[in-house]
């Protein structure tokens, strides 16, 4: 259900003196999840007047019997822009959580014309040429490649500590989900930026709490120092699930600025 428009609906909603029309929200979710990481985060934003969309990633989760295919980041890429195109989706507010801090960097060079802003969700922030093992932690790195090398190329998920879930319903749910990933995705640099694809509006989402703040606060504060908007919220990396209610009220906030 998530995976197609939840509504149509749109409302003008107030936000200080200002007012504007919600837009269209396509949730990109992070490494080994699915369009149903923001099962929470959906309903808050479709209860505030958005339309809104949350795509699995091909070869990931519930499409992980695509991970033969070939998987690399241009494939997520185009997973986002096929999505933006055949459902004639205009005025997007294009979330990417973590790992697809780097498509939403690829989906902006693609189809500039069909956005108006990327929120960057505790996500990576590549620059030009860079893919994301290029901003990993020397350690990180190595602890990464040598888990791959014995998974026959996947990245094996992330431990749940690591992600700072710490409830053991949730665990076991995460765990049940969760699937490994295609070391292309993360080695494969995002496309160049063109003129309309740096133009667009940006903002990031910093999550505060937990160990993964050692890997993305980085990004927080290249964000600050580019002048983007940044909203902080005190908990860890998966907050869509552990204070869905907080990260849903910072993509509305930030979705009104201009």
């Amino acid at each position: 259900m998530l995976r197609s428009a939840l509504s149509q609906v749109s409302l003008t909603l107030s936000l200080g003196e200002e007012e504007w029309v919600m837009a269209t929200f396509v949730l990109v979710h992070g490494t080994g999840c699915g369009g149903w990481v923001w099962r929470e985060i959906a309903p808050r934003l479709l209860a505030a007047g958005a339309s809104v969309f949350a795509p699995t990633l091909s070869g990931l989760s519930d499409r992980s019997h695509l991970l033969e295919c070939g998987i690399d980041l241009e494939t997520h890429v185009q997973d986002i822009a096929n999505l933006l195109f055949y459902e004639d989706l205009t005025d997007v507010v294009l979330v990417g959580h973590s790992y697809s801090g780097v498509v939403i960097t690829g989906v902006a060079v693609r189809a500039p014309e069909r956005l108006r802003q990327l929120i960057y969700l505790d996500a990576y922030v590549p620059d030009e040429g860079q893919s994301e093992a290029d901003l990993w932690p020397d350690e990180m790195r190595e602890d990464v490649e040598t888990d791959a090398k014995r998974a026959g190329g996947l990245r094996p998920p992330p431990p749940m500590a690591l992600l700072g879930v710490s409830d053991p319903e949730q665990i076991t749910w995460l765990e049940q989900r969760i699937t490994p990933q295609p070391m292309a995705t993360y080695t494969q640099p995002a496309p160049r930026q063109n003129a309309a694809s740096a133009a667009l509006p940006r903002s990031y989402v910093s999550l505060t709490a937990g160990p993964t703040i050692k890997i993305f606060g980085k990004f927080a504060d290249k964000a600050r120092a580019s002048g983007w908007p940044v909203r902080e919220i005190a908990d860890g990396h998966m907050a869509m699930l552990t204070s869905p209610e907080l990260v849903a009220d910072a993509l509305i906030e930030l979705a009104g600025t201009r």
